[in-house]
């Protein structure tokens, strides 16, 4: 966030992501992922009506603003092999100036509703690092959110972690940026290369 911290909000800040890495670990537990997904649903919803650190204005922290999802689709749970790159670091777009600097350390390919797809894989150069998977679809701009949604977010525990040795990419859990709740917030947006010609209807979407 734009803006000095203070210590209150510095202790909430560090509740709020405690609780999401508990959330996203519980969801890898989980004995389905579909339980998984209800899990997150329902975790995520009380964070956002409740916690002080929610994205959402606070006199929109009530059920009408709650997030949105389309309804569970099983086939948008894929898992995939990354095949490792190196290239110098690159400049992340954002929600507002920032720098958002990033090493692109892989490419997730796979197939998504009959559709060739591949993403970017990032490891975040900003906190303490983590991999980062965001990405644009056609639904951008219209169903969804229109720069685009998370899947990973690792620096943040929003981790699905491995199935196999494999990458779990779960369109179900994809979500969309704090900025697009409060401009206030400064995002990492997806880049060019993630933009996606399918539309994903799954995951967060703009409200009906």
């Amino acid at each position: 966030m734009v803006q000095a911290m203070k210590y209150d909000d510095a202790i909430s800040l560090a509740d709020w992501r405690r609780q999401v890495a508990a959330l996203y670990a519980a969801v890898r537990d989980s004995p389905t992922p579909r339980e998984g997904w209800d899990l997150w649903r329902a975790e995520r919803e009380r964070l956002f009506l409740q916690h002080p650190q929610s994205p959402l204005l606070p006199d929109e922290r009530d059920a009408a603003h709650a997030p949105r999802y389309f309804d569970y689709d099983a086939e948008a749970r894929v898992l995939v092999d990354v095949a490792p790159v190196e290239g110098d670091d690159v400049e992340l777009p954002a929600s507002q100036p920032a720098d958002f600097s990033a090493t692109p350390v892989g490419t997730a390919r796979f197939t998504l509703h009959g559709e060739e797809c591949a993403l970017g894989v990032h490891w975040l150069a900003g906190y303490a690092g983590g991999i980062f998977v965001s990405f644009r679809d056609a639904t951008s701009g219209t169903e969804t959110y229109g720069a685009g949604r998370y899947l990973l977010d690792t620096a943040k525990s929003a981790d699905l972690g491995l199935d196999g040795g494999r990458l779990v990419l779960d369109f179900n859990f994809a979500y969309q940026p704090s900025c697009s709740y409060d401009p206030r917030w400064a995002c990492p947006l997806a880049p060019r290369e993630n933009w996606l010609a399918v539309a994903v209807r799954a995951g967060e979407r703009l409200a009906a």
